[in-house]
């Protein structure tokens, strides 16, 4: 068997998103064939999503009657950024921002970075709210980074999230009381000097609104692409859509909507009651032709989850379960990103 007679075999899996074959769409970086094992690269980008797991079953089950062994790797083409990268060893940025405050964005964050980690992958968790940061009591973590002798600082780790906040640096009642260049110069150091180490994803939680933290990130991070936070009702919809064209001003892609606080789930009745009203996120998706990531209720769960450091995502429930199915769609849209960009440079890179 030759690679030639891998790759026909190959061109039976279906990318489950992108509506062809991985071989025509060029996500095949690699084969190497011998007598005993058949080794592939592929152009896979969002691990742990179910979807390229499910590329990756299909491509063993492809070659499952050729009684060799299947060895396969996941990496994005070399050349496919050709500019010096900020953090090389992240694989994925994902920025999770909301137009105001109020919304329910860290509790967003920090379940979706959870709910990675909890599917296996390596995560980071970049607090980057200098005036409000409270991610470390979200995840119940008091511990500050270490620094090392060329003072660069190691994060703390909870839950199998490395992280990072200002709330480690500053006392836990001390105001931040900066303006903006102070915050840039403060947000540019924590991106240069914190040894994340190999990730496949960081979480950045965004303050709310537009202003110069945002873009600081948007100018310092390469973004794989932004989520972002609402909750149904119409004013808070208002300055979701000033998020978002923040993002498309910044050509950062958008990997969903969600809508937080959908509705209320009443602990003693039983009942389910629209505080906020109901379907203002998925409407505001489908009229801006992005995915919808999900609708999270108005649990008190979550709150006492926030509160006592334990994200509610890791627990069992409906409540965990819109999380994680949020999570999901998430990790399954930033493998659609990644797969259309090898995809793309595949297709326009000639070959050697």
């Amino acid at each position: 068997m030759n690679p030639d007679e891998v790759r026909s075999l190959l061109s039976s899996v279906e990318d489950p998103d992108l509506d062809d074959d991985i071989v025509s769409l060029g996500l095949v970086n690699a084969i190497d064939v011998d007598a005993e094992t058949i080794r592939l690269s592929l152009a896979l980008g969002a691990p742990y999503a179910p979807h390229e797991s499910q590329i990756a079953d299909q491509v063993r089950d492809a070659l499952a009657d050729t009684d060799r062994e299947i060895e396969l790797t996941a990496a994005m083409p070399p050349g496919l950024h050709t500019d010096e990268e900020v953090l090389p060893n992240i694989q994925n940025i994902i920025a999770v921002a909301s137009g105001k405050g109020g919304v329910g964005k860290s509790t967003v964050s920090v379940n979706l970075a959870a709910g990675l980690a909890k599917r296996g992958a390596r995560v980071g968790l970049f607090d980057t709210d200098i005036y409000g940061p409270n991610v470390p009591r979200m995840v119940d973590s008091e511990d500050a980074p270490e620094a090392t002798d060329d003072k660069t600082l190691i994060p703390p780790e909870k839950y199998g999230l490395k992280l990072m906040s200002m709330d480690f640096l500053v006392g836990p009642d001390d105001p931040v009381i900066w303006r903006g260049p102070m915050v840039h110069k403060m947000l540019t150091q924590l991106v240069e000097d914190v040894e994340w180490g190999q990730l496949d994803y960081l979480v950045v939680d965004l303050p709310p609104g537009t202003g110069d933290t945002q873009l600081t990130v948007l100018q310092t991070l390469p973004l794989t692409g932004a989520v972002i936070v609402t909750t149904p009702q119409e004013v808070a919809i208002d300055d979701a859509v000033k998020g978002l064209r923040m993002f498309g001003e910044h050509e950062t892609p958008v990997l969903g909507i969600v809508e937080n606080m959908s509705s209320f789930r009443c602990p003693d009745c039983g009942g389910s009651h629209d505080i906020f009203g109901s379907g203002g996120g998925e409407d505001f998706a489908d009229e801006e032709n992005l995915p919808f990531l999900g609708a999270i209720p108005l649990d008190p769960a979550i709150r006492a989850g926030g509160d006592g450091g334990e994200p509610i995502v890791r627990s069992d429930g409906e409540t965990a379960t819109a999380f994680q199915a949020m999570t999901e769609r998430v990790a399954n849209n930033i493998g659609i990103v990644r797969r259309q960009q090898a995809s793309t440079h595949a297709k326009t890179t000639p070959e050697q």
